[in-house]
């Protein structure tokens, strides 16, 4: 009997939602193997979607950064947080409400955009604040959102990411200026991006998807995300979350697929099956021990980490797994390591 190949992830879908940073490049460097497999879905005829938090560029500016890193795109394959953030305010404002907007001059187009008034002062017109990244986020700015907050006008954050990749290493992210307001006036924030699901069901939704899959570098942002929204994930090891982090997450943040990065697209890659105890993907396989895993396969391997995950899922299927991973000969190994 002839064996049929292996499908790769990308057989699996018809449309691929993509994180950027940490995702398709750090800062302005690309990451290796990213812009390859964004071309290769398009050749495949996968619809194409940019979903990202960062909110100091417009859909047009996300485009052009995108060509710097070697990336195809098009304004309307472009859904970002303060896309989100400005419908959700003008969702329930009245038409020209003042909005204060703490972040930078995309953020302000977007509100704008939405038939809300940015400004950049508190006053008793001010009914919402919003906030996003931006590089030159001020404490006179991050002062006048506090006002506004502890007035009681409402708050939107375009997102919560504690870090930002770049080129040098994880920076602060919007949600490091965010905790600044937070703690100054103990209000929590509603939050627009991820990993509220509205981004990916936006997109979807968007493509007349029937079978999206969400890829991105953070678990706890990308990730959840794409389980809240319903839809499977991809995890790539070129940026914030690593393979260890997956193992142990919260079954909220427990993604479908890992991969080193994007270059193994279009590769066979075989799901995880587990049959009691045991584990296999491909021609490896792990083993399940009353709360410890032993990997029965290299530790680069993909596969390995499909399996152990794959067990974590089956066996702890409600907490995060605290569980030692060993190999075949007793030594504690971790896997895919960067």
């Amino acid at each position: 009997m002839i064996r049929r190949p292996d499908m790769s992830v990308l057989d699996r879908y018809d449309t691929l939602l993509f994180d950027m940073d940490g995702t398709l490049m750090n800062g302005g460097v690309p990451i290796p193997g990213a812009a390859p497999g964004v071309a290769a879905a398009r050749e495949a005829g996968r619809s194409i979607v940019f979903a990202t938090n960062n909110a100091s560029r417009t859909p047009a500016q996300v485009v052009a950064h995108l060509a710097t890193v070697g990336v195809e795109a098009a304004e309307d394959e472009v859904v970002t947080s303060p896309q989100i953030a400005s419908q959700l305010l003008a969702d329930g404002l009245e038409p020209g409400a003042h909005v204060l907007v703490v972040g930078g001059p995309s953020l302000a187009d977007e509100i704008r955009a939405a038939g809300l008034t940015p400004v950049d002062v508190d006053g008793e017109d001010v009914v919402a604040v919003v906030q996003g990244w931006d590089r030159g986020l001020d404490w006179p700015l991050l002062a006048e959102g506090t006002y506004a907050v502890r007035r009681g006008a409402r708050w939107m954050a375009t997102n919560i990411d504690a870090t930002l990749p770049t080129e040098r290493g994880m920076a602060p992210g919007n949600g490091s200026m965010v905790a600044a307001i937070r703690h100054a006036t103990q209000v929590e924030p509603e939050v627009a991006g991820k990993p509220e699901p509205g981004m990916f069901q936006l997109a979807a939704r968007r493509c007349g998807s029937r079978a999206p899959l969400a890829v991105g570098d953070r678990l706890d942002t990308d990730i959840e995300g794409a389980n809240r929204a319903d839809i499977d994930s991809l995890l790539v090891l070129t940026g914030v979350s690593t393979c260890e982090d997956a193992l142990r997450a919260v079954p909220l943040q427990r993604p479908t697929w890992i991969l080193p990065d994007m270059t193994s697209l279009t590769a066979p890659c075989p799901a995880a099956v587990v049959q009691g105890e045991r584990a296999r993907c491909g021609a490896v396989s792990a083993t399940w021990h009353d709360g410890d895993i032993t990997a029965e396969g290299p530790v680069d391997d993909p596969r390995t980490a499909r399996a152990v995950l794959a067990l974590v899922a089956a066996h702890s299927p409600d907490a995060p797994w605290t569980g030692h991973l060993t190999d075949e000969s007793g030594q504690d190994v971790r896997l895919l390591e960067r």
